[in-house]
């Protein structure tokens, strides 16, 4: 008891130390029907509410509590919830087609689903009818935008709970730092996606990390315009949330509304990719007087082109200036920060403080720097594991670091380097390549479109490196170039012995190169344990 913090306690305190300082704000501006505008203690105590009520409705330790639907304030009372009694948050993505939301269900198999009508109503249906009585009777459905009196409202249902903190109750409910509060599906690029668990120690230590490097504190307002069930928008919102400052939320992002809440909410930070910028730049542009529509100076943020420069505050925070790194979802976002430790020569900066990060070969040895092998990390932020994936997080956390399956190398001055996805292995003699590397080099002539590198079979090495490459259109580029390019480049043994110049794309599963479709016309095969 003494040393313990979880992110529950997030909650009691703030409500202690900012008992008049707004925690979310939802639903449009100031006075309009539907607005919500909850201090702390407002906010902490509809959390201890839904807690309540989730425990009646038999939601315990570990169980989860799944969220699909667009941005909304109630996605921090259910992680406040969860954090409080031992349970997990699942913010699911509500762009889901059915087939993959009747996928969650049966994988996360959760015990309440808080879902969507407008927007995503049709995919739930579609996915219930799908998975049938597979989840069981007992999962509670509530509708986060029925109507309050609706009595499968998520309103209804959180009305129904007593504002008593579980820490308070008669058997009172002490989750662990180490226990697993949000769970947030990793992207596949194939075959289905993996419910990453991340604990406690985790959210916090991610908060604290990017509050740090993106300056938020108490008086940060955030505007929560990205995708939720992402972790790159869920960083910055916890950073907020940690740190005691505003979240605002918007269901999806729309230029014009995003102007006007920067401007009536004064927001400091937003989630915004380049499209709804160059939207923004041309809805905010100076009218014949000179003046402009919305007032966006209180955003802090990247520096762009010149007219969007104008309009809002550069950003002079670590994080706006060296953005990025290395990181995915099974280590609550980013592992290594370009913002970190100074000037380096890799391209994905260095590790945070909390974390220990390592470049090993296929038999879990650390490489020295300068040589390729796997990212494998250990710390706090690290994932507790796959939700219902047993054998997949044994394999990830062999010998007790989580294996990213992710290419780098680490540099002369100790930063690293992102290669690329490990893929396969290619065993040449006793050398190990990596094909993601040799893609990289070839990748990086001028003629090159794009490349794949697969293994075949050799009488003498064991395997042979065979390229196959595209080159633009009109380009022009020889096989004794291409194969000096990337001797320059990576180590003399790393480079291609032939390479086959075709005209057709590469063949692909959605995005990833089809490599047994490669190996198949090209001779590919003998690959190190394929047997």
């Amino acid at each position: 008891m003494l040393h313990r913090f979880t992110l529950a306690d997030t909650f009691r305190e703030h409500r202690r130390s900012y008992p008049d300082r707004p925690a979310v704000v939802d639903g449009g501006p100031p006075g309009s029907p539907g607005a919500v505008r909850l201090t702390w203690p407002e906010l902490d105590d509809r959390i201890n509410r839904l807690a309540g009520a989730l425990r009646e409705a038999g939601v315990g330790w570990g169980d989860v509590v799944l969220w699909t639907g667009q941005n909304s304030f109630r996605i921090i009372e259910c992680l406040g919830a969860a954090a409080k009694l031992g349970a997990v948050c699942c913010v699911a993505n509500w762009r889901q087609s059915a087939d993959e939301f009747a996928f969650v269900l049966t994988d996360a198999t959760p015990s309440v689903v808080i879902w969507q009508e407008s927007e995503v109503g049709d995919t739930v249906r579609a996915a219930r009818e799908q998975v049938g009585g597979e989840l069981g009777e007992d999962v509670r459905w509530l509708q986060h935008d029925a109507p309050d009196d609706d009595p499968d409202s998520y309103e209804a249902f959180l009305a129904g709970g007593e504002p008593v903190d579980p820490a308070d109750w008669a058997d009172p409910v002490q989750p662990d730092l180490a226990d697993p509060v949000l769970m947030l599906y990793t992207a596949a690029f194939t075959g289905r996606p993996n419910g990453a668990l991340l604990s406690h120690h985790a959210v916090l230590v991610q908060g604290l990390m990017m509050a740090n490097l993106q300056r938020i504190d108490a008086d940060y307002r955030y505007l929560n315009s990205g995708p939720l069930f992402h972790v790159a928008t869920f960083m910055t919102t916890l950073a907020t949330l940690v740190m005691a400052g505003t979240n605002l939320f918007t269901p999806r992002v729309d230029a014009e509304e995003v102007c006007r809440l920067v401007q009536d909410e004064g927001c400091t930070g937003a989630f915004l990719m380049g499209p709804t910028i160059e939207q923004i730049v041309e809805l905010n542009a100076p009218g014949p007087d000179g003046t402009r529509p919305w007032d966006l100076t209180s955003l802090r943020t990247f520096r762009g082109s010149p007219e969007w420069n104008e309009m809002i505050t550069v950003d002079d925070a670590p994080w706006a200036v060296k953005p990025a790194g290395f990181g995915q979802t099974e280590v609550m976002g980013m592992l290594t920060y370009n913002a970190v430790g100074g000037d380096c020569t890799g391209s994905a900066g260095r590790p945070s403080p909390v974390v220990r990060v390592r470049i090993v070969d296929p038999d879990g040895v650390e490489v020295p720097p300068g040589e390729t092998g796997e990212i494998v990390a250990a710390g706090p932020q690290v994932m507790t594991g796959y939700r219902n994936r047993p054998e997949e997080t044994t394999r990830r956390q062999a010998g007790g670091w989580h294996h990213t399956n992710d290419l780098g190398r680490r540099e002369a001055d100790g930063s690293l380097s992102f290669v690329g996805p490990k893929g396969r292995l290619i065993k040449s003699a006793a050398e190990n390549i990596y094909p993601a590397e040799v893609e990289g080099a070839l990748q990086s002539h001028d003629a090159v479109r794009e490349a794949a590198v697969i293994g075949v079979p050799d009488d003498t090495w064991g395997q042979s490196v065979v390229a196959v490459v595209v080159l633009h259109d009109g380009a022009e580029a020889d096989e004794e170039e291409l194969i000096t390019h990337v001797r320059e480049r990576i180590a003399s043994y790393k480079k291609p012995r032939t390479v086959v110049l075709r005209t057709e794309p590469l063949p692909r599963l959605g995005w990833p190169i089809d490599y047994e479709t490669l190996d198949a016309e090209y001779g590919g095969g003998g690959y190190p344990g394929s047997g």
